[in-house]
């Protein structure tokens, strides 16, 4: 299963403040450890959403509302995230108890990601998102 780790926004993150030596330094022996034991597949940092911008789309075909950053609701942002390849929920629990000390007060969220066996509304499709999840994987595979 997999499962991404979010960092959500706070006052730090979205600041002019850079990651200091220490939370790179922790982050990254935080990373290796994950690395190290398998479950690491990908994770990033965000620049703050100052650097940004929130599109809506609507289902009427009307033209896309663009809206600069920053914003201010930073309980709504997110900073970074980190995907994981677990065997459980619990699983991903325990790797997000270790995350570095150096990085709190933080507040993150588990989330589980949909695989394509999670659907069964698919109808007539399944081989073509099959094709295309397996294209997918052979690009990354490839970077």
């Amino acid at each position: 299963m997999r499962f991404m780790i979010i960092r959500k926004a706070d006052a730090n993150t979205e600041g002019e403040d850079k990651a200091t030596p220490e939370l790179m330094d922790a982050m990254a022996a935080y990373n290796m450890e994950m690395i190290k034991a398998g479950v690491f597949l990908s994770g990033d940092g965000l620049q703050p959403s100052r650097k940004g911008a929130r599109v809506k789309i609507s289902r009427d075909g009307a033209r896309p509302i663009v809206t600069d950053g920053p914003f201010v609701e930073t309980k709504e942002l997110i900073a970074g995230f980190t995907m994981i390849k677990v065997g459980s929920l619990e699983e991903a629990l325990d790797w997000v108890r270790r995350w570095p000390k150096e990085d709190g007060p933080v507040e993150l969220e588990v989330r589980q990601v949909y695989e394509l066996e999670d659907f069964d509304t698919l109808g007539d499709k399944p081989e073509a998102w099959r094709e295309m999840e397996q294209a997918l994987k052979d690009r990354g595979a490839s970077n």
